[in-house]
C-alpha cells in the first residue's frame, strides 16, 4: 500500500506507532505537521485550503523554533520515518526520505553548492543517519545504508553500506542473505 493510499489519519496513526506510541515526542510532532501540510495541499479551490494553510505555517513554525526540525511540507516523507531526537535537524525541502528511515539530532540534509540550490538528498529505505551527520548535495543513499555519527556524505552510497568519516568513506557492506541459501 502506498502513501497515497492512506488517509491523513491513517498515516499519522502508522507515525505515531513508528515513534512508540507517544504522541509527546517531537519528531511525531513534527512528522504529524508535514503529514497535514501535505494534506491540506490536495484541497481545492485555493481559498478552500487558505485556513488549513495558515494552522500548517503556524505549527510548522512551532516545531522549527522551539524543538529545531525544520521539516517542510515538499520534502517526500516516506511511510513510518522516525525522527529519533529533536534538536538542529535541517531537511531541504527538494529531500526524499524512503520508508522506515531514521533521523537523529543534529542531522542536515541539504544542498552543497549556492549555484545548485535544488539539489537535495534521496535516501532509500531503511536508512539510518547518526546524530549531527551531513549529507550534502544530489546524492543518493540506497537502502539498508547506515551513516555514522557527524559523518559528512559528499557522494552516493551503496545499498547495505556503512560510511563513517569527514568526508565519508565506506566502513563496511552488509551480505544480504539469499533466499532459499545456506
Amino acid at each position: 500500500m502506498s502513501q497515497r493510499d492512506l488517509s491523513l489519519w491513517q498515516q499519522i496513526r502508522e507515525d505515531w506507532r513508528a515513534h512508540q506510541s507517544d504522541w509527546t515526542k517531537p519528531g511525531f510532532r513534527a512528522v504529524a505537521v508535514h503529514r497535514f501540510g501535505v494534506w491540506r495541499m490536495q484541497l481545492q479551490p485555493k481559498l478552500l485550503r487558505a485556513p488549513f494553510s495558515l494552522i500548517y505555517r503556524g505549527h510548522y513554525r512551532y516545531i522549527r523554533n522551539v524543538y529545531g526540525i525544520d521539516l517542510p511540507y515538499t520534502v517526500k516523507l516516506g511511510r513510518r520515518v522516525v525522527i529519533e531526537h529533536q534538536g538542529a535537524i535541517v531537511i531541504h525541502g527538494d529531500s526524499e526520505i524512503g520508508d522506515e528511515s531514521i533521523i537523529r539530532q543534529g542531522v542536515t540534509l541539504g544542498n552543497r553548492y549556492l549555484d545548485h540550490p535544488l539539489d537535495a538528498p534521496k535516501l532509500g529505505a531503511r536508512v539510518n543517519i547518526g546524530a549531527g551527520a551531513k549529507i550534502l548535495g544530489n546524492v543518493v543513499l540506497g537502502d539498508d545504508v547506515n551513516i555514522g555519527a557527524n559523518a559528512v556524505v559528499l557522494s552516493d552510497i551503496h545499498p547495505g553500506q556503512t560510511a563513517v568519516g569527514i568526508p565519508a568513506k565506506i566502513l563496511t557492506s552488509h551480505s544480504l542473505p539469499i533466499p532459499g541459501g545456506d
